[in-house]
């Protein structure tokens, strides 16, 4: 088994895993011509994103599509972590209780993250449909 596990760290040491947002940033988002720009997107980074480091990406994205981009001051995490939402939803809306209050003080065009549990966590708290940042890129870059 250790044979293994050694020849499986040779095959795949030059790999290199990147994440959606931050391989959309840098390889395809120069390429594209936004058509449909918004007036406005609420985007909640995700805890991923932060760790990750891709913030930065996931803000030039954001801007491609318009120039109002609004993330919460007291922006945090969402608590929705995995099905933890589901299963204790007071976690999440402890959690969200006062960036939703940020973001329903005004209405934007879109409201965006980039994980799915995340968006419907902020879906629930802010009574708005959140998606992922990504298609609503590709809507904005459609002919």
């Amino acid at each position: 088994m250790k044979r293994l596990a050694a020849a499986g760290e040779e095959r795949y040491a030059g790999l290199r895993f990147v994440d959606s947002v931050e391989f959309v940033h840098q390889q395809v988002l120069g390429r594209l011509t936004v058509s449909a720009r918004l007036g406005s997107i609420a985007l909640h980074p995700t805890c991923s994103s932060t760790q990750a480091g891709t913030n930065p990406a996931l803000m030039e994205i954001a801007k491609a599509v318009t120039d109002d981009v609004f993330v919460p001051p007291s922006w945090g995490c969402c608590a929705f972590a995995g099905d933890r939402g589901l299963l204790h939803p007071e976690l999440t809306g402890s959690a969200t209780d006062r960036q939703a209050r940020e973001i329903n003080e005004r209405e934007f065009d879109a409201y965006a993250s980039t994980n799915r549990t995340c968006e419907l966590g902020m879906s629930k708290a802010t009574g708005h449909s959140y998606r992922h940042l990504l298609e609503i890129l590709e809507e904005a870059t459609r002919p």
